[in-house]
């Protein structure tokens, strides 16, 4: 499938603001089968953009704006080709004891740990392993888990924010995609399965129906011995295909934030975000891919 995206981020000051630095991660990942054809980012004020890649492989732009500015407008757009890869939900993998490998894969290793928002305790385990209800195998419990949490937890927009931890959301039992993200990632590491967090878009197509498809969305990767990393999307229960388009992994929403950055000046600011993802035909001179 080709998908291409607008994302638009207004940023507006109650005075004008000085030595604003940001980062932004708003790329699309070519790997894994999936290809950005086109990139493109605007901003105003007009900027100079530097680019490098970071901890976990994720492209990042960097920009600052010394001068004072009311106004911060950034917009992306790209056209990506997605491909499904995805595995029978009936499918048999590697049992949960070959795991204590992953430990030792680089990797994997800051998949398997506790991170900014997200917390590995024996409690988490004991949830997690309730949720399993027996499973043995990675897959089938990573899949139990996804559904424990589609099943007992409500989609409430607005009701956490970027900074809500995991265990708040245990708490209320409400929250939105990165939300559940967390606590899927927080059940499958005290599991022992690594398990990443993943930003992006997904298209919802004429249908409708899917939750999380109007702004950017997240969902996790697991990583399964011998056919390496699946995405797993709680907050939809079911598998990431061909509707979901990849920006970054990280260890969760604080590695891949999509603007990350400071400014001196007012605190009373006002942010607009607007994203638009559409299906695009498919190009006749191009051989599909595999």
């Amino acid at each position: 499938m080709k998908l291409q995206v607008r994302h638009r981020t207004d940023f507006s000051y109650a005075q004008p603001v000085t030595q604003s630095c940001n980062e932004l991660r708003l790329k699309p990942d070519s790997k894994d089968g999936q290809i950005c054809e086109n990139f493109a980012l605007k901003i105003l004020p007009a900027v100079t953009l530097s680019d490098y890649l970071d901890f976990y492989f994720n492209v990042v732009h960097f920009f600052e704006i010394l001068e004072p500015h009311a106004e911060l407008s950034i917009e992306s757009t790209a056209d990506v080709i997605t491909v499904a890869n995805q595995l029978a939900y009936e499918a048999a993998t590697t049992p949960l004891t070959c795991l204590t490998e992953c430990a030792r894969m680089e990797q994997c290793y800051d998949f398997l740990q506790s991170s900014s928002l997200v917390s590995v305790s024996p409690d988490i385990w004991r949830l997690a392993v309730d949720a399993c209800q027996g499973q043995t195998d990675i897959w089938q419990s990573a899949l139990a888990i996804m559904r424990f949490i589609h099943a007992g937890f409500a989609y409430v927009p607005s009701s956490t924010s970027v900074n809500t931890h995991m265990l708040e959301v245990l708490q209320q039992r409400r929250g939105v995609c990165q939300d559940f993200a967390h606590v899927m990632l927080g059940m499958c590491r005290a599991m022992k399965m690594p398990a990443r967090y993943v930003s992006g878009y997904l298209y919802n197509g004429p249908a409708g129906g899917l939750l999380g498809a109007q702004a950017s969305h997240a969902w996790c990767e697991i990583y399964l011995p011998g056919l390496g990393w699946r995405g797993l999307d709680p907050t939809n229960n079911q598998q990431a295909d061909e509707r979901y388009l990849r920006i970054a992994a990280g260890r969760d929403y604080a590695d891949v934030a999509p603007i990350k950055g400071h400014y001196k000046g007012t605190s009373n600011r006002t942010m607009n975000v607007e994203v638009e993802i559409r299906a695009l035909p498919p190009d006749p001179n191009k051989v599909p891919f595999g």
